[in-house]
């Protein structure tokens, strides 16, 4: 588009996400398709399909200027998540601050587990200890509607996040959540669960120096520190919340990189029989469960 000398020139929806792209590919981003135009929609206000409609359109210097400033930001290790403020999970969007990790693909691993599991009951109820953002238990409410979740989480930051996911999934009725600290024995309200799904902190103290900048400086570090081997969550759990399980009730865990073998011998250590581990869609041993049968 042509303009007076020393005007900048417009560019097109399309051709700033393929601008915006290449630049989180040379910084290794794996996501960089995805990512791109999620910082072009929202730096330019537009819904997806909004900005497939407009793609062959000019942006105004004003978007363009915003858009190229977040994905600078991004580029220096901020998530696009907590940028836009939303993520995707399980088909459900959820809001996302700094004071929850940022849901994750291989935790879909988890709630589908937990999924099939409470649709072979019908009538449930599941506690989804460790919630962050509430997605696992959202999905599960969402996808096993004769199903009742509490949704439990220590951190206020976090609690506040999941209320909101609660009400911006309108799973108000089925859905509640509950300050709760997994290391601690249940209190006596906590009973009666047929499962107890989880996402603890796994990282061993030691490596969380050695995380990716993008986790390391902005994700929660009470999300992320699992004590000195990364066990403390499963042993704590394991050992107190059994009382929270009904006759027949399900823990079901996600796990660390090489952790199932260790977590496969806590469960049995504790009583926990027909002990299983689930690979996730890159083959790593992600999910391990037992169920209380005496």
């Amino acid at each position: 588009m042509n303009g007076k000398p020393g005007d900048k020139q417009l560019i097109t929806y399309q051709n700033l996400y393929l601008d915006i792209r290449r630049q989180f590919l040379r910084a290794g981003f794996p996501g960089a398709g995805l990512e791109a135009r999620e910082i072009v929609c929202f730096g330019s206000g537009k819904t997806r399909e909004e900005f497939y409609r407009d793609s062959p359109l000019y942006t105004s210097p004003e978007i363009e200027e915003a858009v190229r400033a977040l994905a600078e930001r991004h580029t220096g290790g901020e998530p696009v998540a907590y940028l836009i403020g939303e993520w995707e999970f399980y088909g459900l969007t959820l809001e996302v601050t700094p004071a929850v990790l940022i849901p994750r693909t291989d935790t879909e691993v988890l709630a589908e587990e937990a999924i099939r599991y409470c649709k072979t009951l019908g009538e449930c109820r599941v506690l989804d200890l460790c919630a962050g953002s509430g997605c696992v238990g959202l999905a599960i409410a969402s996808n096993a509607p004769e199903c009742r979740v509490v949704l439990g989480e220590l951190s206020e930051g976090a609690l506040r996040v999941c209320k909101q996911n609660v009400r911006r999934n309108e799973l108000n009725a089925r859905v509640t959540c509950l300050s709760v600290n997994a290391l601690e024995n249940p209190s006596s309200t906590l009973w009666d669960f047929d499962a107890i799904v989880c996402n603890p902190p796994y990282i061993p103290t030691v490596d969380i120096e050695a995380l990716d900048v993008s986790v390391r400086d902005y994700e929660p570090r009470m999300a992320l520190d699992g004590g000195k081997d990364g066990l403390d969550y499963y042993r704590a759990i394991a050992a107190k919340w059994k009382p929270a399980l009904r006759l027949g009730g399900t823990l079901i865990f996600e796990v660390g990189v090489g952790q199932a073998g260790a977590v496969e011998d806590i469960l049995e250590k504790n009583g926990y029989e027909d002990v299983k581990v689930l690979p996730d869609t890159q083959n790593i041993l992600r999910v391990v469960e037992g169920t209380i049968n005496n």
